[in-house]
């Protein structure tokens, strides 16, 4: 690929927003030798929640996954603030993918599609796959319906 991550964010239709603010006591982003952590990003679209409460029964499937994309583009903006240039992602590490789930839900994988699908998008195939959880969860910060954790190598 040519284009630079910034300008394939663009392509697929997304802006990257701005890199939301913590709302407790922690860093957005921590860099450590050739990793950068990125702590659980909610699904802020300009500082308000895109979606509250469980899946399936409060948020369906589909909007969590949407949300899980957004914490995507979150979590990319805080590591743009963090390196400088996306491009210098050598390797998405992993994802950390949470869903406030009901019990007997089982779809967390699906949800958690919303952000892998993404980041390989972004950064291809090579530099895009990652390791990944999707752990259900009974509740996550402001009623959200989806958080996640990223790791990013970075040259």
């Amino acid at each position: 690929m040519t284009s630079t991550p910034e300008k394939r964010i663009e392509q697929l239709g997304f802006g990257l927003p701005q890199a939301p603010k913590p709302i407790a006591s922690y860093v957005p982003a921590r860099k450590s030798g050739h990793h950068v952590f990125i702590s659980g990003q909610v699904p802020l679209v300009e500082g308000k929640i895109m979606a509250e409460g469980t899946v399936p029964s409060h948020t369906s499937p589909e909007t969590a996954s949407d949300c899980a994309r957004q914490c995507t583009l979150n979590a990319l903006a805080c590591l743009k603030n963090s390196i400088g240039e996306l491009s210098r992602v050598t390797k998405v590490v992993r994802a950390g993918v949470f869903v406030s789930s009901d019990p007997g839900f089982g779809g967390q994988p699906l949800v958690a599609n919303g952000c892998s699908d993404l980041l390989i998008e972004v950064f291809g195939q090579e530099i895009g796959e990652h390791a990944r959880a999707a752990v259900g969860v009974i509740s996550l910060p402001r009623n959200v319906p989806v958080e996640i954790e990223f790791i990013f190598e970075v040259e």
